[in-house]
């Protein structure tokens, strides 16, 4: 190709990527959560929607429930990478279900386009009003008492293999129990039912453990992270009460598809970075139990690559593979 071929190429590449960028969006963005409506990562999706639709139009939420969010990471992964279609991806979907998962349809790193981390969030173990505990040693001495080392014991998580699965296991390491897992297809099926007495015990993120705490129908036994969290100063840690291996904490990410174009990743990023910083987003975001992250996919893409270390050596602990 001859120089000026090349340099008229350049120009054009370049033009349709300011074109592109400057049309974008033109029609309604689609933001997938991989678990039925009503939890925590719809919260967060719409008080951020709330934040940007001045800026960029029309955002829907679709609950693609289904495969603990594998399903919502598939499609996301197959959708056209035009920056219609955005995926809000747990630190479960991204970075715990390539070691739990033998086959795992799609690549954290290398399927996705990260656009932000926006928001972290620990873990708060609630019980159902009736189980006969006041605190974490209370409940931990009934619950030897109830079959096999606690084998008669149910504890729901929002879905296997995810950090609510994995606080529980991390429970039966360092207490010697045998509750038996319950994974449910997200948070508001598992809230119900340890509300209604069906399980014993629910971990569940700090937001959620609020909100159901505020019905009088659970009681909030423990935080899972180092310090005690903000918006449940009187609950103590796992450490705290003395199982200083009991502790977890997770986030929440939106992704495109890897070849979406760089200026509406650029763009994305922007007003995902605008929304997460206004100080209605960070507020509601607090009493929600969440902690405003913000970080870029630089430092987003180190976090992946560094928990999935982090829950390669955990999972590898518990034993715990899913054979698909």
């Amino acid at each position: 190709m001859k120089r000026r071929e090349v340099l008229i190429a350049g120009f054009a590449l370049s033009l349709s990527g300011a074109v592109s960028a400057q049309s974008y969006p033109s029609k309604p963005i689609r933001i997938l959560i991989g678990v039925p409506a009503g939890g925590t990562q719809d919260v967060l999706t719409r008080v951020m929607i709330d934040a940007m639709r001045g800026s960029m139009g029309n955002i829907i939420i679709e609950n693609k429930a289904g495969a603990a969010g594998r399903i919502a990471a598939e499609t996301v992964q197959n959708a056209p990478p035009d920056g219609y279609t955005l995926l809000l991806g747990p630190a479960s979907v991204m970075t715990i279900f390539p070691s739990v998962y033998d086959k795992l349809n799609y690549d954290p790193i290398n399927d996705f386009a990260p656009i932000i981390n926006a928001a972290s969030f620990e873990l708060g173990m609630v019980v159902n009003k009736d189980v006969p505990a006041k605190n974490l040693t209370e409940f931990i001495a009934w619950a030897k008492t109830q079959g096999n080392m606690g084998d008669k014991v149910n504890f729901a998580s929002y879905g296997a293999g995810t950090p609510s699965h994995f606080l529980g296991e991390m429970l039966n390491q360092s207490a010697g129990l045998k509750m038996v897992h319950v994974p449910y297809r997200g948070s508001t099926p598992a809230r119900q039912d340890v509300m209604g007495g069906q399980v014993q015990v629910y971990f569940d993120t700090v937001g959620g453990a609020i909100t159901m705490e505020q019905t009088g129908r659970v009681k909030v036994l423990a935080t899972s992270g180092v310090k005690r969290s903000p918006p449940m100063p009187n609950i103590p840690t796992f450490v705290e009460q003395g199982h200083k291996d009991v502790k977890a904490s997770a986030w929440f990410s939106y992704f495109a598809p890897i070849k979406t174009p760089k200026p509406v990743i650029d763009k994305l990023r922007s007003e995902f970075m605008k929304a997460v910083n206004t100080r209605e987003v960070r507020q509601q975001l607090l009493a929600n139990g969440m902690y405003p992250v913000g970080d870029d996919h630089v430092v987003l893409t180190k976090t992946m690559r560094e928990d999935t270390a982090r829950w390669a050596a955990l999972t590898k602990s518990t034993g715990f593979k899913v054979q698909n």
